[in-house]
């Protein structure tokens, strides 16, 4: 095993920096909005990890795309069709709510921005288990809400029939199905296959879907070692001797923010790596943040078409041209995601048909959102599923690649497959879909 270089204190120093100057960033966003609206603002609650192991990877980035994106709509400055002042010429009020502190926690944070806040909508949400508390409440409360990030395959299970409950983001049966076609794809002759998962519903069911998926694709596939550290764990020293043990070919982890970073550069350092390939369902979130503590060929995503795997258009170029002048460094996939799903909710907002210059109803922006085909960062987006609530949208993975004169990651050999090839059809769970062999998948 190698012992840790030096080079590898130095990545782990640059990540606390890094993180501890993100979350004073945060820190000066939320006490900037939590003033009282004027009347005649369009109020919108954004929740994100603004503190805790998930807010320099994922919830800071996602404030800073809210924050580049309200201030542009609200000037009016973003490319058409978002070329408008606010929402419905209405001016965005934006309210910054913490979403660390557990599900409890966060559902009275919901009620307080309905209630007290007097939000007219909500965009956020990274935890599943945040997800699945918040729904309920949502149509309860009647509130519009939009889930940016959050993975969970049961949101719209739990919830059959939501009326103000979207999903921008796709889910992580999309995640795992996609890991296996582009395994199938580039790696086919692969056998050996280890994984590592955080050790509650997010990894066990991403390790589920990506299993399931495997004896469907690559049947001659073997699993030789599963380890489920629990969330947040930091260290995993152990876990990383028992997967070398097993010598696999391949190492697949759901492993996201903080955990993620951690696990790389450890497992790197201790010579997992160097046999076997990481295939890392969220990687893409720390492409900028690697360097050379990362092999070159490790398997990325980005949990759908976000930040290195978005398309070229003019909506995107302007969002990396914006973000990236204003943060010095380029958008990651949660904050494409947040942008997104503002640009969603602008979306539906006027198509609802209230006059120019006043706030739709929540009725009317669901209605409007329900089954929309919206232009956005990540391309075309379809609310195609959950009776038109969930999102379908291709899903691509690549390998990273340290380019050492830029001193920057970049993706080699990407790979994408379209939304109908990796999604369940409405009223089929992923797991039925996946053991049934994905009957009716159209795949490129």
């Amino acid at each position: 095993m190698k012992t840790v270089s030096t080079h590898a204190t130095t990545f782990a120093r640059r990540l606390s920096a890094g993180v501890a100057a993100l979350a004073i960033t945060a820190s000066a966003l939320a006490a900037g909005t939590a003033q009282a609206a004027e009347n005649g603002k369009f109020r919108l609650g954004i929740v994100t990890f603004l503190s805790g192991p998930a807010a320099g990877p994922f919830g800071v980035p996602s404030a800073n795309a809210a924050k580049v994106v309200v201030d542009a709509l609200n000037a009016g400055k973003l490319p058409a069709p978002y070329n408008t002042i606010g929402i419905n010429g209405v001016e965005i009020e934006p309210v910054l709510i913490d979403e660390a502190g557990g599900a409890t926690k966060q559902v009275e944070e919901f009620r307080n921005l309905v209630e007290r806040q007097k939000v007219d909508a909500v965009v956020g949400y990274i935890s599943s288990g945040d997800c699945l508390a918040i729904a309920p409440v949502a149509e309860e409360l009647k509130t519009l809400t939009v889930f940016y990030d959050c993975g969970t395959s049961r949101l719209f299970v739990d919830n059959k029939n939501p009326q103000y409950v979207f999903r921008t983001g796709l889910d992580a049966a999309v995640d795992n199905i996609g890991a296996v076609r582009y395994l199938a794809a580039t790696h086919p002759d692969v056998t050996r296959i280890a994984g590592i998962q955080q050790n509650y519903a997010w990894g066990q069911d991403s390790w589920n879907d990506f299993t399931q998926s495997l004896k469907q694709v690559m049947p001659k596939t073997q699993m030789v070692q599963e380890q489920f550290p629990k969330v947040f764990q930091g260290q995993y020293g152990a876990e990383i001797s028992a997967l070398s043990v097993a010598r696999p070919q391949v190492v697949h982890s759901s492993f996201w923010g903080g955990d993620m970073e951690a696990f790389v550069l450890q497992a790197n350092a201790r010579g997992l790596l160097d046999d076997a390939i990481a295939l890392l369902t969220c990687g893409e979130s720390a492409i900028d943040r690697y360097k050379d503590q990362a092999p070159n060929g490790m398997i990325i995503g980005a949990r759908g078409p976000f930040g290195a795997f978005a398309p070229e258009n003019e909506l995107n170029t302007w969002f990396k041209t914006t973000y990236s002048g204003a943060f010095t460094m380029a958008p990651t996939y949660p904050a494409t995601k947040m942008a997104h799903a503002i640009l969603g909710l602008k979306y539906a907002a006027e198509k609802a048909g209230a006059k120019p210059g006043s706030v739709p109803a929540s009725d009317a922006i669901a209605k409007a959102f329900a089954g929309a085909t919206f232009p956005s960062v990540s391309g075309t987006a379809t609310m195609a599923r959950a009776n038109g609530h969930q999102n379908v949208q291709e899903i691509g993975y690549g390998e990273y690649v340290y380019d050492s004169k830029a001193e920057k990651g970049t993706l080699r050999n990407v790979k994408t497959f379209s939304g109908d090839c990796v999604t369940p059809p409405d009223g089929t769970t992923s797991d039925e879909w996946i053991k049934a062999d994905f009957p009716g998948a159209k795949c490129n």
